[in-house]
């Protein structure tokens, strides 16, 4: 089973995740629908992590360019 891409921005992801820390801590989050909650948590991380991985690359690319002048 392919693994399903994650679209959404940063900014979105950590929305998202502030909602689902909240719902989870306040008790809204049913039992049964824990294991999906859980699942897309991970998947945003996950979304996360690679977009700061991203980010943190280009800003090497521009402060360390590998061609001297």
């Amino acid at each position: 089973m392919a693994k399903k891409k994650v679209t959404v921005s940063y900014t979105e992801a950590i929305k998202e995740l502030e909602q689902i820390l909240e719902n989870l801590r306040s008790g809204k989050v049913e039992i049964s629908d824990l294991p999906p909650t859980v699942k897309r948590a991970n998947e945003l991380v996950e979304e996360c992590r690679r977009q700061l991985m991203l980010t943190r690359a280009e800003i090497e690319n521009i402060t360390n360019p590998s061609t001297p002048f």
